[in-house]
């Protein structure tokens, strides 16, 4: 397994384990989503959430490094290849500032995870993390990326490394190019040939007596 299905599995695990459930203070991940790309109110929303949410699209809170940052580490996380786009070019990076805002229970541990980030890389490579190579970035995510593998000392670095995979997945996998990644196709209607001759015969039932 390579590093991005590894990570894209993690991923995945956490999300299933109920962090699109939680999105937005009961919307799904995916209207979310929906809501932070149109001003046009959804079926089912209610005015005061909608002017709420509306309110969020307006602020801002991370700042230009910060959401670099962020594109770096989405992209990482899930990079582009032969079946899909990557994160940032499915969004992900205005998602996780759209679901920071609306969870703010979250601002705290992401932005001072990539505070963290910058430190380690400043005490290692002499700068910050989108400055160094993806060489020295990869040594980085990798101290921090497989929980039961990372040193105690990291465990700042693990903790919001695993914030930053479950929303970029949740951000991710709430898209159409995320949803043809994992090869989802929807429902689709069967297709009806009527009861096999063999069991309608074993019921003492013979086709050939009514229809010849």
């Amino acid at each position: 397994m390579n590093r991005r299905e590894s990570l894209k599995a993690l991923g995945l695990l956490a999300a299933g384990a109920g962090v699109l459930a939680t999105a937005c203070n009961g919307e799904s991940a995916k209207e979310a989503r929906i809501a932070s790309e149109t001003s046009d109110k959804l079926p089912g929303v209610e005015d005061w959430e909608h002017e709420r949410t509306q309110k969020l699209l307006e602020e801002t809170f991370f700042t230009e490094h910060e959401m670099a940052t962020i594109t770096v580490l989405a992209d990482i996380i899930i990079p582009k290849d032969d079946t899909s786009g990557s994160a940032s070019e499915a969004g992900v990076p205005d998602f996780i500032e759209f679901i920071v805002k609306d969870l703010p229970s979250n601002k705290i541990p992401m932005r001072g995870g990539l505070k963290w980030m910058d430190v380690q890389c400043q005490k290692r490579y002499g700068q910050a993390f989108i400055k160094c190579t993806e060489e020295q970035q990869i040594q980085l995510i990798d101290d921090i990326a497989y929980p039961d593998k990372a040193k105690p000392e990291m465990r700042q670095g693990v903790a919001f490394f695993s914030l930053m995979r479950n929303l970029t997945s949740s951000g991710f996998y709430t898209t159409e190019m995320g949803v043809k990644d994992i090869g989802y196709v929807g429902n689709r209607p069967g297709v009806w040939n009527g009861v096999p001759e063999d069991v309608l015969k074993a019921h003492g039932f013979d086709p050939e007596k009514f229809f010849g």
